[in-house]
C-alpha cells in the first residue's frame, strides 16, 4: 500500500500531538507543517529537522505533495483551514469542533462534497477503548434503551493557549464547544435510538462561553434525559458517566493528573438485561493521546475505503447542541431544539 503524506496544520503542544500520533503509524508520514509563530517553528525544527517547514497555510498549500491535511489550529480557523485543503485536493482531519458556528460547518459540508473528498473530525472518544465500549454495549442491547445519562468533567482551567486563544472568545468560540463538545457528541451517540433531543435547559456560572461551570438538561420525545455538567474550576482531570437503561445500567469513569496522561485510572461496570449486580468489563487502555493515534490510523482508513467513523453530520449535531446551550444560558430559559433546527435549517 502507497504511504499516505500528511502535511500538518499547526505545531502548538497539540499540533504536536498530531504529529508524535503520524509518526507512530506505519504507512503514514509527514510531508509539511505550517508554523504560526516562531516558537512553533523552533519546535518543529528541533522535532521534525528533515520535514519542510512553511509559515503560511497557502504556501505550503501550494507546495503540494501530501494526500491528506491534519489540521490543528485555534478553533476560529478550523472551517477556513479544512475548506482550502479540500479545494487543494486533500482530505482533512481536523480538530473539533467542526465550525464556531453552524455556516461554518455547513461550508465544510458542502466543500467536501464538492471536492470528493472526506473530512475525519477529530472527536477522538468515539474509538476509544472505553468510551467507544459504552455505545458497543448499548447497540448490543444490553442494558434496554437508554433512559437517562448523566456526563460530569471536573477538571483543572484551561491553558492559555498560543497567543492566549483559548481564553479568547472570538478564536476559541465558547469553553462549551472546546471541551463539552466531546460530551455532547458522545450523549447523542449513545442516545442513538432515541432519535433527536427534544429541548434542552443550561445554566452557566456566568454568560459569555467562557463560564468555568456549565450543568446542561437535554430531554427527547419519549422522555428519556441527559444532564451533564462541566466544572473547568477543579482540579486534575476527572471524567464520569452513569447510563440507565430500561434494562440495565453502565457505569465508567476516567481519572488522571491531567488530559493528556499516559497512566490514567478508569474503570467500566455494566448490569445487564437479568442480571442483579454489575460485572466489570476489561479496557485494555484509556486516554486521549492513545485516542488520537487510533482516530487519525481510522481516519486515514476511511479515506482509503470511504467508511468514516464519525459522519460529518454528527460531528454538526454536535455544534448545534452546544450552540443552543449557549442560547439557553443568554436567554436564561429553555431551547426548543426543533425551532432551532427549522431557523437554522
Amino acid at each position: 500500500m502507497a504511504e499516505t503524506r500528511i502535511a500538518l496544520a499547526g505545531f502548538g503542544a497539540w499540533g504536536q500531538m498530531h504529529a508524535r500520533a503520524i509518526q507512530a503509524i506505519e504507512g503514514a508520514a509527514l510531508a509539511g507543517v505550517f508554523c504560526h509563530g516562531e516558537a512553533s517553528e523552533r519546535a518543529a525544527t528541533e522535532a521534525l529537522p528533515d520535514v519542510p517547514r512553511f509559515r503560511s497555510y497557502h504556501a505550503m498549500l501550494e507546495a503540494g505533495g501530501f494526500d491528506v491535511v491534519t489540521v490543528a489550529v485555534p478553533n476560529d480557523r478550523h472551517a477556513d483551514f479544512a475548506i482550502a485543503a479540500l479545494e487543494a485536493g486533500a482530505h482533512v482531519i481536523l480538530e473539533k469542533p467542526l465550525g464556531v458556528s453552524l455556516d461554518e460547518c455547513d461550508r465544510v459540508l458542502a466543500a467536501a462534497a464538492a471536492a470528493g473528498r472526506q473530512v475525519a473530525v477529530n472527536h477522538e472518544l468515539r474509538v476509544s477503548h472505553q468510551w467507544g465500549k459504552v455505545r458497543d454495549i448499548i447497540a448490543s442491547d444490553a442494558i434496554g434503551r437508554v433512559r437517562h445519562q448523566h456526563f460530569s468533567l471536573f477538571r483543572k482551567p484551561f491553558r492559555l493557549g498560543s497567543g492566549g486563544w483559548r481564553h479568547d472568545r472570538q478564536r476559541v468560540g465558547s469553553w462549551i464547544l472546546e471541551e463539552l463538545v466531546h460530551f455532547v457528541d458522545l450523549v447523542l451517540w449513545y442516545a442513538a435510538e432515541n432519535g433527536p433531543p427534544r429541548s434542552l435547559q443550561a445554566v452557566a456560572s456566568s454568560a459569555g462561553g467562557l463560564a468555568d461551570t456549565v450543568t446542561v438538561t437535554l430531554t427527547w420525545a419519549d422522555g428519556s434525559t441527559a444532564l451533564a455538567t462541566q466544572c473547568l474550576a477543579g482540579f486534575e482531570h476527572h471524567t464520569l458517566l452513569e447510563i440507565a437503561g430500561e434494562n440495565g445500567a453502565i457505569r465508567t469513569w476516567w481519572a488522571g493528573v491531567m488530559d493528556r496522561t499516559a497512566t490514567p485510572d478508569f474503570a467500566l461496570a455494566v448490569r445487564r438485561r437479568g442480571a442483579e449486580t454489575a460485572d466489570q468489563v476489561a479496557i485494555p487502555r484509556s486516554g486521549e493521546i492513545f485516542e488520537l493515534e487510533e482516530n487519525i490510523r481510522r481516519a486515514l482508513d476511511g479515506f482509503r475505503t470511504g467508511q468514516m467513523v464519525m459522519p460529518l453530520a454528527d460531528a454538526r449535531a454536535a455544534v448545534a447542541i452546544c450552540l443552543a446551550i449557549e442560547e439557553s444560558i443568554e436567554a436564561g430559559a429553555a431551547v426548543d431544539l426543533r425551532e432551532a433546527a427549522a431557523r437554522t435549517a
